[in-house]
Formats: C-alpha cells, structure tokens, sequence
C-alpha cells in the first residue's frame, strides 16, 4: 500500500498530544492501529515536551489543543489538525471534508473549544503547568 499523494515528499505529519489524557490516548491509538506507521510521528507532548522546542508552542498551550504540523510544516491546531489528520486516514476523509463545510466547520469548531476548554481545566497534569 503506497502513502497518501499528500505525502509523496517523505515528510511525516507529525501530531503533538496529550498522552496523559484517556481519552485522546485512546483516540490517537485508534488512528494508530488504521494508519501506516510511515503516515504520522505521535509526539505525546505531556510526558515529554521537547518536540515542541522550535515551534514557539508553549507546553501548556499544546496541552490545550491538538497540535498537528502537516507535511508542508504547518501548524494546525483544533478541528483543523483534526482535519490533517482524517484527510490521511481510511474511513475518515469524509468526515475531513464534511467539517470543511462553513457552517459544519464553525459549528464543530465552536464544540471542540468547549470539550478542550473543559478537559484541560479538570486534568490535574494540565493545570500542573506552569511553563506561561
């Protein structure tokens, strides 16, 4: 099975995450198990936060929102990281396309800053963070 036309230059997209986080631990295992290994490099950014050096990404800040830089070296955060990575994934480019649609896209946007919002102030690693 050949890689995605997106990344015929050989550069990963590279996902920065909250592993310390069930539910995106189990989320991001999920793409894991569906994707080739070739596809993403998974950058569990609460154990450790050096992959972020560079980015001008604050830890606290990556804990936040996903974070996920694409094969071009853009940084997409929120839906739209969200977006890089199902555009890449079997079964999922639909939903990649579907929340491209502008009323989708705010809609699902404007869900996914709540449910952060929320995950982030009750984690007790995230509000560890004292990196501002």
């Amino acid at each position: 099975m050949g890689l995605p036309q997106s990344l015929s230059n050989n550069s990963m997209i590279k996902v920065y995450f909250d592993g310390k986080c069930g539910l995106c631990s189990k989320e991001i295992n999920y793409y894991q198990r569906i994707v080739p290994e070739e596809v993403f490099e998974w950058l569990d950014i609460a154990t450790d936060p050096s992959p972020l050096k560079g980015l001008g990404i604050s830890q606290r800040e990556a804990l936040k929102r996903l974070h996920v830089q694409d094969s071009a070296g853009t940084i997409k955060t929120g839906i739209n990281g969200f977006q890089v990575i199902w555009q890449q994934l079997p079964g999922w480019r639909i939903v990649g396309r579907i929340t491209e649609v502008p009323g989708i896209y705010h809609f699902v946007e404007y869900l996914y800053v709540l449910f952060a919002v929320y995950r982030f102030e009750r984690l007790d690693h995230c509000k560890a963070i004292d990196d501002r």
